[in-house]
């Protein structure tokens, strides 16, 4: 079985139909799991208090607003090379959850970086990046939504996406590129962070373990709404075609 099957519409839409209701569950159950495990059943840090426990919806909604662009990215180059609608489809309907997520993770992480840095905001480069990458958010949609010819859309927004996918990897890496900044290294998704291999500082399991599951839960949340979504445009795009056919009849 060939991928490149479900670029056909009608293959996704029979597909996602199936697969969308596991995978809704499994985010249900994983991210009140893992939010619930990590606010109400993990210890006060010693030097945070009650404040670290913010990481349980900051990092999942940090990491799913990098990615989130990421598969976008994805989407839209298989556009451009292969012209399969539905992953331009798809690269369209990540976008607001996208955006979505980069919300949650700017918002928690002022709300935890104010009693820890003494400021609500600071122009660190990965919390600026960040910013520069919502505003590639709201622009990608913006570009969607100005532009009625669909295909000319999905090129435009796919260039846009090329652009912003600097600002995605900044986001990511930028503690690594500048050694200066208030925010932290990756203390979590690094080899031997959790395990103790590294000396560097590392989260311990205590809360490394409700954070993996609210993680997992955040991915697979990320991918029912993206299939939800992606299957909204589908039909969308098929009830204009309906109208576009029905106009033609009655000229």
């Amino acid at each position: 079985m060939s991928l490149w099957e479900y670029a056909n519409p009608v293959k996704f839409m029979a597909t996602s139909g199936r697969l969308l209701p596991w995978f809704a569950v499994a985010a249900g159950v994983l991210t009140l799991a893992g939010v619930a495990w990590g606010f109400f059943a993990t210890p006060e840090d010693y030097k945070q208090g009650a404040t670290v426990k913010i990481i349980f919806l900051h990092v999942p909604a940090a990491m799913m607003a990098i990615n989130a662009w990421a598969m976008m990215l994805v989407c839209s180059l298989i556009w451009v090379v292969r012209r399969h609608h539905v992953s331009a489809l798809a690269a369209k309907a990540a976008a607001p959850v996208g955006v979505a997520m980069t919300l949650i993770a700017l918002f928690t992480g002022a709300v935890w970086g104010q009693p820890m840095w003494g400021t609500w905001w600071a122009w660190d480069p990965r919390l600026t990046s960040f910013l520069i990458l919502f505003l590639f958010y709201l622009g990608y949609m913006a570009l969607w939504a100005a532009i009625d010819d669909p295909d000319t859309a999905a090129d435009l927004t796919s260039v846009l996406c090329l652009v912003g996918s600097v600002f995605a990897l900044l986001s990511r890496y930028a503690v690594n590129f500048w050694n200066q900044g208030l925010h932290q290294g990756a203390s979590v998704l690094r080899a031997g962070a959790v395990t103790g291999a590294d000396t560097e500082e590392k989260v311990s399991n205590v809360y490394a373990v409700p954070l993996f599951v609210s993680m997992a839960g955040f991915v697979l949340l990320f991918i029912a709404l993206v299939l939800l979504r992606t299957r909204t445009e589908i039909r969308a795009r098929r009830i204009k075609a309906l109208e576009a056919r029905a106009r033609m009849a009655d000229a």
